[in-house]
């Protein structure tokens, strides 16, 4: 397969940026596009865009939003979990009689949104499109 790597113009440069950025599944530029196509921390990410939440208001505004409903407690621990692992989020642990836990955006999930917003305009913009090229091939496939 080397072999044919070198030949095709383009997939050279697209096997060495892959070797540069990482092609194992625990490599950042693999799992922040995995997280970010995950079911739920998008949404999560563009709720906490709007300020700091409890985990219960997280998973009541999940629930409002969602096109699929509400997230179970583990899934949203998860989530939370894996985006402050990324440096996506924090967490604050506020000590008191009843002590909870605030999530908020970090520099580096702040300075993503602006990624995110341009990625959504390229979908809405192109949705018309996209819709009429499933339709074509579902149309296809019958």
């Amino acid at each position: 397969m080397r072999g044919v790597i070198s030949e095709v113009p383009g997939l050279a440069a697209l096997a060495e940026a892959m070797a540069r950025d990482g092609n194992q599944r625990d490599d950042p530029m693999r799992e922040i596009f995995a997280r970010l196509g995950d079911r739920w921390s998008m949404l999560i990410l563009l709720i906490l865009r709007t300020g700091t939440y409890r985990h219960a208001a997280i998973k009541r505004l999940i629930g409002e939003m969602g096109a699929e409903g509400g997230i179970s407690q583990r899934m949203l621990t998860l989530r939370l979990r894996g985006l402050e692992r990324d440096g996506l989020v924090s967490h604050v642990q506020h000590p008191s009689k009843a002590p909870h836990v605030d999530y908020a955006l970090t520099d580096l999930g702040r300075e993503l949104l602006p990624e995110i917003d341009r990625m959504m305009g390229w979908i809405r913009a192109n949705s018309d499109a996209i819709q009429d090229a499933r339709q074509r091939f579902d149309a296809a496939q019958e």
